[in-house]
Order: structure tokens, then sequence, then C-alpha cells
């Protein structure tokens, strides 16, 4: 892909790599490309379809650049587009080598809500005009492999699917299978062989930590060069070039929505390995609206940060954390004053569990009377709606924010301050606030409701000027 003689036109260059199912090999396919690519001097930048918190943390360990999460049940239609299109241009408008954006899929590539393409990679790929590239697992399929793909691309008439990847398959097989895919007419892009050396192991949610892999730079490099080897890298650089340029028109409008302004507040955000699910796109909105960032470890710090206006406890790991945790009373008593002192604080999920009085046997924050105990399922799973019974630190009574839940744990005292809405018809109370905090289990995406974010920083204005 040679440098374009546009801005714009080097901004929408755009491949989606997605699967047949979850566990196909996607993120390991998009980690090699990414690799692939950086070694070809490509400025990229990465989405992940969904809500997923993982797969960006991968991204960014492979490209040392800016990932996001692209959800169209979050935003959709052309707000999702809109979006997509102003942080590509934010991430590559001034970059003079070529660019590309990379997205990855989730689950299988028509998989949505329920039985429909309702929040799927398909939809993702159809808003943003992106062609995709499916990628097949063959440790378990022989001829029946073209079935599948010539399922996947008779299914939906603008699937936007312009090639193969294989992932599991020895050359010798890939030269057969290509010759054949060809005749009917579908592009191969080549294939990464089985090696047990890329494997990276998953956790009981199904996910693992970027930072937590040993040698996972080495691993990173390996896939790479083995993509250069037996992936047509160029091809996949020339299909992503073919993208049709999306409207600029609105981007300048989501860019310019919030001048940052010149009185800051300061807010503490949880980040070490307890606390580390947290979407970007939240502390970039956070930050336009005058927050100053200051991360701390609730494991190894003693002390919230100095002059902190606002506390923000993220999902993530305390339950494997749970004895470093307690035996940190110091942090365990500064965010319990803190919070009665009603610091405006946000708990999501991991956080939430952190402010129970017992996690799993031992102490924690305390903030809520209430004990959190492991479940042998998942409890929550999936998108939600949530509106809020009565004013609170983040809305007002009745408005709303699209969220989601993935946990394995539960509360003896979820809250009934929300009320959470699944596309089944399921309602079901849940989340405690107050003028000053939020904390439940769903996660929020700032971006689908901006407003909330707004509120929140209020607030913080609000208590750094004593007026609590």
């Amino acid at each position: 892909m040679g440098k374009s003689t546009g801005i714009e036109r080097q901004a929408m260059a755009r491949i989606l790599i997605t699967g047949t199912q979850t566990g196909c090999g996607k993120t390991t396919v998009s980690c090699a490309l990414l690799w692939a690519f950086k070694e070809r001097s490509v400025h990229i930048t990465a989405f992940k379809c969904g809500p997923d918190y993982i797969d960006p943390m991968f991204h960014r360990s492979v490209t040392g650049v800016r990932a996001y999460n692209l959800d169209p049940f979050f935003l959709q239609g052309e707000d999702l587009r809109v979006y997509f299109a102003a942080k590509m241009h934010q991430a590559s408008g001034s970059i003079e080598n070529p660019s590309l954006a990379l997205l990855e899929g989730a689950m299988g590539y028509y998989d949505g809500i329920g039985a429909s393409c309702q929040a799927s990679s398909y939809e993702v790929a159809r808003i943003t005009k992106t062609p995709v590239v499916l990628v097949v697992d063959m440790s378990r399929l022989g001829n029946s492999a073209f079935a599948l793909i010539e399922g996947f691309v008779r299914y939906q008439d603008d699937n936007g699917i312009c090639g193969i990847i294989f992932n599991g398959m020895t050359e010798t097989r890939y030269l057969q299978f290509k010759v054949e895919l060809e005749k009917r007419k579908v592009h191969a892009f080549g294939y990464l062989p089985h090696n047990p050396a890329w494997q990276i192991e998953s956790r009981h949610l199904g996910l693992t930590r970027a930072a937590d892999i040993p040698f996972l730079q080495e691993k990173l490099a390996a896939l790479g060069k083995q993509a250069a080897e037996t992936i047509d890298v160029e091809g996949l650089l020339e299909a992503a070039a073919q993208a049709p340029d999306i409207s600029q028109e609105g981007v300048k409008r989501v860019q310019n929505r919030i001048k940052r302004p010149r009185h800051r507040v300061r807010l503490a955000v949880a980040s070490d390995e307890s606390f580390c699910f947290l979407y970007k796109e939240n502390l970039e909105l956070l930050e336009d609206l005058g927050c100053d960032i200051a991360f701390f470890s609730p494991m190894y710090d003693a002390q919230l940060p100095e002059a902190s206006c606002g506390l923000v406890l993220c999902g993530g790991y305390p339950e494997l954390y749970a004895a470093t945790l307690t035996q940190n009373v110091s942090m365990r008593t500064a965010v319990y004053e803190s919070i009665l002192g009603y610091l405006p604080t946000i708990a999501e999920c991991g956080g939430f569990l952190y402010l129970h009085a017992m996690l799993d046997g031992l102490p924690m924050a305390g903030v809520l009377k209430a004990k959190a105990f492991k479940t042998k399922q998942l409890r929550r799973f999936g998108y939600v709606s949530l509106q809020a019974k009565k004013d609170t630190l983040l809305c007002k009574a009745g408005d709303s924010i699209r969220a989601h839940e993935f946990h394995y744990w539960e509360s003896t005292d979820p809250g009934c301050d929300f009320t959470a809405s699944k596309s089944s018809g399921i309602t079901y109370p849940c989340i405690h606030a107050s003028n000053s905090l939020y904390m439940g289990f769903p996660h929020l995406y700032f971006p689908a409701n901006p407003d909330f974010a707004k509120r929140f920083v209020r607030k913080m204005h609000a208590y750094q000027k004593g007026e609590v």
C-alpha cells in the first residue's frame, strides 16, 4: 500500500479480521498482522468489535499505539460511523507514513444479540464499509471447510468478505485448499501453521491480561515473522486501501464537541493487576471534560493520589489478589473514609467487589455492608440498558445508558437504584447510587451517553469547592 495523496484517504484504509466462531484464532491472526504491518512502517490504529477489554490490551502490546472498542450496541448507525472516522482521523491525521485501521471481530462474524446480527462484527463492517477477512480454524476441518466458507459468503449479500486466512494448517495442505478455494472465486490470503508456543492461556473469564504473559513480545515477534512468510501481507494492505472513504461530515463535530476547560480536577483511577478493565474511551472523554488522570494501585499504594476530587475503581480481578488487597489496610481505610466523605466515586464490577465488607471471606473496603461470593456460572452476561430510578451522581431519574455485564461473582446486596433491561425482555434491579456514588456490576461506556460523564465531572468540581 503506497502513500496516498490525501490525508483523509490515508485515514480511511482499513480491514476487519473476523472468524467463523469464538476460538478460531482471530486474536492470534490479528496480532500477527499488527506486528507484520508495524515492521513495514505502517501507522496502525486498532479497534476491537464489541465490549472486550482484553484484546485492545494485546493490540496496544503489539503496536504501542492507541486501540479502541467499536461497539454497535453502545453506538449505533451513523453515531458509530462518525465515531470511527473521528478516531481514525485523530490517530493518523498528521502522520506521513501509510496509515491503516485494523478491526478485530468478536465471536463469529454474524453472531449478534440473540438470533440476530444486531451488534455483530458483520454490523460493524457494514456500517463502516470495511473489507472483511474470515479466519477459518482448520484443526478439526477438512473438505467441509468449503461448505462452511460458502455459507458465510452467501448468508448476507453485503457481507464484505474479500478473502480467507486459514489457521492451524500446513503449507502442503494450504496449497491444495488455495487452488480449490479460488476455483470458487474466494481469495486465499494465506495461513498460519499450528504452533503451541503461540497459544495464550485463558483465565476463568476466558480472558488473560497482556501484561501477565511471559515473553509476550517474543511470542508476538515470532507470530509477526510467521505472518510475513505465510500470509499475503501486501495483498491485505491493498485490500484495505480499496475501502471506500467514509464521509468526514460530523467528524469535526465529534472532535470539537468539548474544548478542554482551563480549570482542571484530579481523578484517581485504580490501575494494577487487580483493576485493569477500563475503556480507554472513558478516560479520554473525562480528560476532555477537564480531568487530570492520576493512576494508583489499591494493592501497593498506601493512600489515594493527593488532591483527588474523584475516584474510579474499575473492573478486573480483585478476587485473584484478595489477600494482597486485604493486607493493604491503609488503602482500604483511605478508600472507605474518602467515599464516606462524599468523594465522587464510580466502582464497576471488580471495583464494586472491592467496596464490599467481605470478598470470598476476606475483609475489603467495607463501604457496602455486604458479602461478595463466587458462583459456579456466569451470573450476568451481555448487554443491558440501565435506567435510573432516582437522581444520582451520574444522572437524573429516568436517564439511561447502555452497558454490559460479565461476571461469575454475586453480592448479597447487588443494589436496586437502577433497572437493567435486556433485549430478551428480562429486567432486574441493580446498582447502589447516591449523589456521590455509583457502584454495581454493570460496566459503563461513557460515549454511549456523555451526559453521565459530564455530570460526574461537575460533581468533582463541586467536591473541589467543598460543596458536598
